[in-house]
């Protein structure tokens, strides 16, 4: 595991790298983060995923910038669906598919607002599978998502911010034709995939206008979900 630097353009962007035990080549994965940024619990999703056989890299889209300072113009990026923000994501893609211990084939993976990105990038960009997790989702959800790799998503029934999201996204996939697994569960509200606790004082907030914390009892029924996903669509696709 170890700080990097993936090439965008002239610049470089920082980014955090989990490699598998053993020798690969291994499929990659891209983690697009939650809105506070590439932070501990965001890294130990890229180190899941290496313990899993997956090349997992976290690109710090906020460039090192406090997250504070970087929210709003990277959802500003995801509402219209394009700008720097998903170049980032895309030439993280290209990177890890160009190393020599990646299969070439590499999935993405997203939370709360990186969960918004993979929806979009699915469809922009070539992954072979996507993790939506209590993601937005586009505007125009079917004509967005026309085209996407296969989609795994995950929402909770107690997030006020997302109430209804779940049904929308499988009406949208089955109409665009896109393999997928969305699930709502029930009494669980956002981030309960993670070990998230937002800090002060958005704590309270997140609770209240999120249901943050609540449902975490049902991580473990989505992480297999997700494997098995993935195990499916990147995974067995980049051994054949």
């Amino acid at each position: 595991m170890s700080d990097i630097s993936i090439p965008v353009g002239a610049r470089e962007l920082p980014g955090y790298l989990a490699v598998p035990e053993g020798e690969g080549p291994w499929p990659g994965v891209v983690i697009v983060f939650e809105a506070m940024g590439a932070n501990d619990d965001m890294r130990a999703q890229a180190d899941r995923f290496a313990a899993h056989g997956y090349l997992a890299v976290l690109p710090d889209l906020y460039d090192g910038a406090p997250w504070v300072r970087c929210v709003t113009k990277a959802m500003r990026d995801m509402r219209a669906q394009r700008g720097p923000t998903f170049d980032h994501i895309e030439a993280a893609r290209a990177w890890l598919a160009g190393r020599d211990d990646c299969t070439g084939g590499v999935g993405v993976c997203g939370f709360c607002m990186g969960g918004g990105f993979a929806l979009v990038a699915a469809a922009k960009y070539d992954f072979e599978a996507a993790a939506a997790n209590y993601g937005i989702l586009p505007r125009r959800p079917e004509e967005s998502l026309r085209g996407a790799c296969p989609i795994v998503g995950s929402y909770g029934a107690a997030d006020p911010s997302l109430r209804g999201a779940a049904g929308r996204l499988e009406r949208a996939l089955t109409a665009a034709g896109v393999t997928h697994d969305v699930k709502e569960y029930p009494g669980t509200g956002h981030g309960f995939l993670t070990d998230l606790t937002p800090p002060p004082p958005f704590g309270p907030i997140a609770k209240i206008v999120m249901g943050f914390g609540k449902g975490r009892e049902n991580a473990p029924d989505g992480w297999s979900r997700i494997l098995a996903f993935f195990g499916e669509h990147l995974a067995k696709k980049s051994t054949t």
